[in-house]
């Protein structure tokens, strides 16, 4: 009798005779699952000593994707196609998803070589005269740009002319003609390439504004982020953060593997070739994405992730991106949501292709549920919310799953007529009630609200579910690349099984990690509380990263997208520290936010030795860094106002002469104090020479003022000032409103259910009396400043003429805990 080992070495013989690696032969050899399998699979595509290495590893795949018995035309298609090599490398995923599908059905072999191009030879000549064509289209920019131009989404344009010829032929084609085009690579076609080079090379931080970079400048000292680049500046390959997405021409591809506990077994889902090549004549070859939110509240900086990536992929490679409102629940979902939505997508610099609402394929969706039923694939049950939950949890089939087709047409047209109350029936998929997955339990497809829906008024009592709805949309808008996030992951099965039993095209689905910040919620849920209970302000409170509120604080769009492209599209998920995102809108606002003078708590100062009758303009520098930027005037009289906390009526610096305990830091005091003198910047020097106070309250501080001169050495301490617009005559106050994080704990999911009780009650500080100068007394709503020394600000909403109310962004740097979070700002 043969041993295992006999059958094992038999087969290891007859695997390496065939030409496969000795390592891979014992690895075949060695599995008891895979062996018998490839055996049969060598005999049946008649393999000899001769055959070429890619057949062998083609013969692999298919015993491995495809187990004994698997596909009933497996024989012939290894004997007549994959062994004689009719079929090639780059068709043969395609040709096994399409014998798949047949299923026993007959087949049609002719058809199929037509399907696939079998026998069909595309020339040299073809393949050129298709790439000059494609070039020729975009030589200008290729010109221009030389070799930083991306011409990798010519591919697919080329592929769809084409649709037989070697992809690999058609890169090397395309190659070959921008090299003639273009020469050869000079030194600075390869600047941007050299990684190494990048990492060495020292500079100053990139700072990028309205998508112009601008180097160096007066930097604040914030964190050492890495340096913001341009969105969609795709020049070095390393800073494009889309790399990793296929192309639509790859959409023939198993798109997915769905498992199910009963007889069916596993289906490896794909496009047919048909279908693909229909959808690449509809796109063009063109990518294709959507940026999908749900019109039920405003949108927040996770929002502006998925921007980034839908809208961002597109743009990089020249394509499309449709904004899509996914508009399936009634009760949830407001006109105000919709012009929102619209409005924050312009002014986060993005524009859409089209704008469409999945209310606007009602009917036809509403023809595909019926497509469902007539199938078999869908169910109207009675079931209620609880018992559906119940059944779920027990993995037991609704009562009303196997009702006749005609009783399930019939009563789903009753409740499209109104004819059957709310709650009282449902349309559900029959997918496969014990699955291991979820989302593969029966899912409800539609239900019953009588409602009017926001943009087709009381037209349907019967709404869509989101399942049901978003994939078949996907499909019906041509979208190449359907891209969410992870906690989708597990639909992905139920997204492609509905999509395969309507027999539609397919889009590639692809999950990347949300993003959560510190110190705040992204929850609808949760966001929706803070506002109905009264928490904060508004969707638009600047203490909530809605995208409404940051814009209110006086965030730039820049600056989210610059923090989006730092963190990268990953499958990793993780929490992003609130400091990152301050990081990037103080570098961002460091080089686009004018300085101005202001003191927020004013202490009032006279100088003694000027005239009641002194005044003099001082020009201040709008960007001290950059002696070109321009100035602005300041008055200068014999009374001005310094910040209150600029002031010590005993110099602490006289204490640090005193010996301390080992150890001890003592920070020194750059600011103002009896016999101690500082700058007014911009003007010149005072001196204190006294104080007055009444009762324990300091009132005004005396001091000597001199102008500055030409080379004159100056003390450390500067200090910010506002003075009388003319002698006798105050400046002017503003509100002032000093945000600070939200929450006092730095992951809020960690507090469960009493996260309400870990809100910041110091979130918000108001200041009034606040004195600025005439340049900021004059600025208009939305108008952005650096006062100097005290942060940066944005005039709020809330001003009118006579009341001027700015918001706090963020300071001008942060400090850190040993754990890296922010523990306070100054």
């Amino acid at each position: 009798m043969a041993t295992r080992e006999d059958a094992e070495a038999k087969a290891e013989r007859t695997f390496l005779s065939v030409g496969y690696a000795p390592v891979k032969a014992e690895e075949y050899a060695s599995n008891r699952k895979l062996r018998p399998v490839l055996l049969s699979c060598i005999e049946e595509s008649g393999l000899s000593e001769s055959a070429e290495k890619t057949r062998s590893e083609l013969v692999v795949r298919v015993a491995t994707k495809y187990p004994d018995n698997a596909l009933r035309h497996r024989r012939d298609f290894l004997k007549d196609y994959l062994a004689s090599g009719k079929i090639k490398k780059d068709q043969f995923d395609a040709s096994l998803a399409y014998l798949e599908n047949i299923g026993d059905q007959p087949i049609d072999w002719k058809a199929f070589e037509a399907e696939h191009g079998v026998g069909v030879e595309v020339s040299p000549e073809q393949i050129s005269a298709a790439v000059a064509e494609e070039l020729g289209t975009v030589r200008d920019r290729l010109v221009a740009e030389r070799y930083h131009y991306n011409a990798k989404p010519l591919l697919p344009k080329i592929k769809a002319q084409l649709k037989f010829a070697d992809g690999a032929a058609i890169k090397q084609e395309l190659d070959k003609q921008i090299e003639a085009i273009l020469g050869p690579k000079q030194e600075a076609d390869n600047v941007k390439l050299d990684k190494k080079a990048k990492k060495k090379e020292k500079k100053p931080i990139a700072v990028v504004s309205n998508g112009e970079a601008s180097l160096g400048g007066d930097q604040p000292a914030a964190s050492a982020a890495p340096a913001p680049v341009a969105n969609g500046d795709s020049s070095a390959p390393e800073a494009n953060p889309y790399a990793f997405l296929p192309d639509p021409q790859d959409n023939h591809k198993v798109l997915t593997t769905v498992s199910f506990s009963d007889e069916r077994g596993q289906w490896h889902l794909s496009n047919s070739r048909e279908k693909l090549a229909e959808h690449l004549k509809a796109t063009g070859g063109k990518v294709i994405t959507r940026f999908p939110p749900e019109p039920n509240g405003y949108l927040h900086i996770g929002h502006a992730k998925a921007m980034f990536v839908d809208f961002g992929y597109a743009e990089n490679v020249g394509g499309e991106c449709i904004l899509r409102f996914d508009d399936t629940n009634p009760e949830a979902e407001k006109q105000e949501y919709i012009d929102h939505i619209e409005d924050i997508v312009g002014w986060m610099g993005y524009k859409p292709s089209k704008v469409t609402h999945s209310a606007h394929y009602f009917q036809q969706l509403y023809e595909y549920a019926v497509k469902l039923i007539e199938t078999g694939n869908a169910f109207v049950d009675h079931q209620t919310a609880e018992e559906v939950k119940l059944y779920r949890e027990e993995r037991r089939p609704s009562p009303w799953r196997n009702r006749p087709v005609q009783e399930s047409l019939k009563l789903f047209e009753d409740m499209r007529a109104g004819l059957i109350d709310e709650g009282k029936a449902c349309l559900r998929m029959k997918m496969d009630h014990k699955n291991e997955n979820y989302n593969m339990f029966d899912l409800v497809a539609y239900r019953i609200k009588f409602m009017p829906h926001p943009i087709t008024g009381e037209a349907w009592c019967i709404y869509p579910t989101y399942d049901y709805t978003h994939c078949l949309v996907d499909a019906i808008e041509n979208i190449t690349h359907s891209l969410c996030t992870l906690e989708f992951e597990s639909r992905r099965a139920s997204y492609y099984w509905l999509l395969h039993v309507l027999g539609t095209y397919k889009p590639l689905v692809w999950e990347y990690a949300r993003l959560g910040i510190t110190y705040n919620v992204l929850s609808k849920r949760k966001l929706k509380k803070l506002v109905t209970e009264g928490h904060v302000s508004g969707w638009d409170d600047p203490r909530l990263l809605t995208l409404a509120g940051l814009r209110r604080r006086g965030a730039r769009p820049q600056a989210i997208k610059n923090m989006c492209r730092e963190i990268g599209i990953t499958r990793n998920e993780t929490e992003i520290p609130l400091h990152k995102l301050d990081y990037h809108i103080r570098a961002d606002l460091d080089t686009a936010a004018e300085r101005v003078l202001a003191v927020l708590k004013p202490l009032k100062l006279v100088l003694t030795n000027l005239p009641e009758d002194y005044s003099h303009t001082v020009e201040a520098k709008l960007f001290p860094s950059n002696p070109d930027s321009g100035t602005y005037p300041v008055p200068l009289s014999r009374v001005v106002y310094i910040e209150e906390t600029d002031f010590k009526e005993a110099d602490p610096d006289k204490a640090l002469k005193a010996p301390g305990r080992p150890g001890e830091k003592k920070e020194k005091f750059f600011g103002m104090a009896p016999g101690k003198e500082c700058v007014l910047k911009y003007a010149g020097l005072v001196m204190c020479t006294g104080l007055r106070k009444e009762g324990d309250k300091l009132v005004e501080v005396h001091g000597e003022f001199q102008p500055l001169k030409a080379g004159q050495k100056l003390p450390k301490g500067v200090l910010s000032w506002v003075g009388q617009a003319t002698p006798g005559r105050e400046p002017p106050r503003f509100e002032a409103r000093l945000y600070d994080r939200l929450f006092n704990t730095a992951s809020v999911a960690d507090t469960g259910e009493d996260w309400l009780e870990d809100l910041n009650p110091k979130s918000l500080i108001t200041v009034e009396g606040a004195m600025a100068t005439p340049r900021l007394a004059a600025a208009a709503v939305g108008d952005k400043f650096q006062l100097e020394r005290l942060g940066f600000f944005c005039v709020d909403p809330d001003s009118m003429p006579g009341k001027l109310v700015i918001n706090r962004t963020c300071t001008l740097k942060a400090d850190y805990n040993k754990e890296g979070d922010q523990s306070k700002e100054r």
